[in-house]
């Protein structure tokens, strides 16, 4: 049986907390931000979690199902 290989970009991407939670960065933050607002930069700094739609996805990239 051969291993299961991680994918590269997903690795990248999401990390698992203690709890199980899959987190990632909140997208629209890396340019183009003078028009966006303080309150809406603000809050792209939280880390996001993954849906439960998507969860299972995410879980199979990163070789955890």
């Amino acid at each position: 049986m051969p291993k299961v290989k991680t994918n590269s970009s997903a690795k990248k991407r999401f990390k698992v907390t203690a709890t199980g939670k899959i987190t990632h960065q909140k997208s629209f933050k890396r340019h183009i931000l003078t028009k966006k607002s303080t309150k809406r930069k603000r809050g792209m700094r939280k880390a996001g979690v993954v849906a439960d739609s998507n969860m299972f996805f995410v879980q199979r990239l990163l070789g955890l199902k």
